[in-house]
């Protein structure tokens, strides 16, 4: 596994953003999306902060031997990837589930700030390893962890999004970029106050 540079990453958000931060368009952020060759199930995104799919949501022990504590599934619901709480009950694994669709049209928006609290919250626990799924792991899981690290880390939505990509291919489809571009003009405006 590859090692994590956070103080890397951790500089280039104190360099001094311009007044006129503008994030980029959809089509500028979609270049920046699916750098990496392949795609696995699972990466290692952040430290401590894994992203995949549902088949390692469902596989327990490679969950166990990740020691996973806490699981983010974007994709909740009978109609999605249907585990719960109750799926990991055996485990002791903390468990928050988002009943999102892949679709453009979707307001995933309205999970950023819960979503980012409970990632920060898994990170924060003694041991605390968290993982972020929906079916492929690069629409709504994505958008949840690059909201993540926009809202936690103060990071933009480009080095979010370079941030993740060096580790995974992700691609959030347009209405989630949209929503995101939204994020980081709202944080931005609020770390000018």
């Amino acid at each position: 596994m590859e090692t994590l540079n956070k103080d890397f990453v951790s500089q280039s958000v104190l360099k001094r953003r311009s007044e006129d931060y503008e994030p980029p368009s959809i089509s500028e952020l979609q270049r920046l999306l699916w750098t990496k060759a392949g795609c696995g199930h699972v990466d290692h995104v952040w430290p401590n902060l894994h992203l995949g799919d549902a088949w390692t949501a469902r596989d327990k022990m490679t969950l166990k031997r990740m020691r996973i504590t806490h699981i983010l599934n974007a994709a909740d619901g009978k109609f999605n990837i249907n585990t719960g709480a109750i799926y990991y009950k055996d485990m002791g694994i903390h468990y928050y589930g988002v009943e999102a669709f892949d679709a453009p049209d979707f307001n995933l928006s309205a999970f950023f700030y819960p979503a980012a609290k409970f990632i920060r919250a898994g990170l924060n626990t003694l041991g605390g390893k968290v993982f972020v799924h929906c079916a492929m792991g690069i629409s709504r899981a994505a958008t949840l962890v690059l909201a993540f690290l926009m809202i936690c880390e103060k990071m933009t939505l480009v080095e979010a999004i370079k941030t993740v990509s060096v580790h995974r291919n992700i691609s959030p489809n347009n209405g989630f970029l949209s929503q995101l571009r939204e994020l980081d003009r709202a944080l931005m405006r609020e770390r000018k106050r």
